[in-house]
């Protein structure tokens, strides 16, 4: 428990040291254009901004629902919410976010759903959102692909590489999916091969555990075949909450009052996804520093105005991931508390009647 406290500690001091490089990067040239720029904005733009990125955590949540609903059918869109933002604060605070599938599955348990269960709902959960996302993607990367390519220039490559690595992630998912006695032959072979380099210490013990995880994730791909309804609507909301994570930049420069058409509005959905790819070469907690440098870098090329570009990023990193990061902490202690209490009020229940 020490140790875990001490992780988290130390990614905390992590992320406020490199978001702090970042901000410093992004201002230093232009601090008094940037304010300026902010500064002008009617308040009630800064509200909305700020609760765009708890708009999206609410549908993160939605979507968790959609799912949970089958393993309980009571299972409210409120409980999925408050799963959904504490996913994002540990996912937000682990080096890759691995940490946000393990804090999910504690809260479902917690919420009356079976580990076997909740785990099989984080897996339609992140077949559904990959999958969409992916297509999402390639329809942008399809649009103005040579556009892009002559604007951005060798950074383009980056994010290309990253999309490549998503697509290969699906790859893999599919195979898994279509062909799953051959991942268990090929995944033999690895910890076979990782073993021998020492890398992997007990063989039997990992062999045991992604086989596991093998058949949970078929039988979950033979479930979700039969639900056809479900995975509908799971696509559409996972469109909704891509859409909604995606033109916040667009919005943030029309309320600063900058003019921007209807073609920088694809760009903005572009870019943004972009710095999604690019967030696969970070394994920094949050990808601080790394995500505002990328979508610094990524809009100047675009908006040719680095004060905009640097203005754009403060407000769009705090409403996406700072804002989300304090919700999902104050929800994780709430439930956590909450849990607690009537696991201390059901020990009582049970001395009583002993007694």
């Amino acid at each position: 428990m020490k140790n875990s406290v001490k992780s988290y500690v130390l990614n905390f001091l992590l992320i406020i040291g490199l978001t702090v490089v970042a901000l410093w990067f992004a201002l230093k040239d232009h601090y008094q254009e940037v304010m300026t720029l902010i500064g002008g904005m009617h308040w009630y733009w800064l509200v909305i901004i700020l609760l765009w990125g708890i708009a999206y955590a609410c549908v993160v949540g939605w979507i968790l629902a959609v799912f949970a609903k089958r393993s309980k059918k009571d299972y409210t869109v409120l409980q999925g919410i408050a799963n959904g933002f504490v996913g994002i604060f540990f996912s937000g605070i682990t080096p890759s976010a691995t940490g946000g599938q393990f804090a999910q599955a504690y809260i479902f348990k917690k919420q009356g759903i079976k580990f076997s269960d909740g785990a099989s709902i984080l897996w339609a959960d992140f077949i559904v959102y990959q999958t969409t996302m992916m297509l999402y993607v390639t329809i942008l990367f399809l649009a103005r692909f040579s556009h892009f390519m002559a604007i951005i220039g060798p950074l383009f490559f980056g994010i290309l590489l990253g999309y490549l690595v998503n697509v290969c992630v699906i790859g893999v998912l599919w195979t898994m999916a279509l062909f799953p006695r051959l991942y268990v032959r090929l995944s033999q072979g690895c910890v076979k091969i990782l073993a021998k380099l020492h890398i992997v210490k007990n063989k039997e013990k990992t062999l045991s555990s992604w086989t596991a995880q093998m058949e949970s994730f078929t039988t979950e791909i033979k479930k979700m075949q039969h639900e056809k309804k479900m995975i509908l609507q799971a696509v559409v909301l996972n469109i909704v909450r891509m859409t909604i994570q995606f033109t916040l930049p667009y919005f943030i420069m029309k309320a600063m009052g900058v003019s921007v058409g209807a073609d920088r509005f694809i760009d903005c959905l572009a870019l943004s996804s972009f710095v999604l790819m690019a967030n696969a070469f970070i394994p920094i907690p949050g990808a601080s520093g790394g995500t505002e440098l990328v979508f610094t870098a990524l809009f100047q090329s675009v908006v040719k105005h680095a004060a905009l570009a640097s203005g754009v990023m403060i407000l769009w990193r705090f409403s996406t991931y700072h804002v989300v990061m304090l919700v999902g902490a104050v929800v994780f202690l709430f439930l956590k508390r909450k849990y607690d209490s009537e696991k201390w009020m059901k020990e009582e229940k049970e001395v009583d009647v002993c007694e």
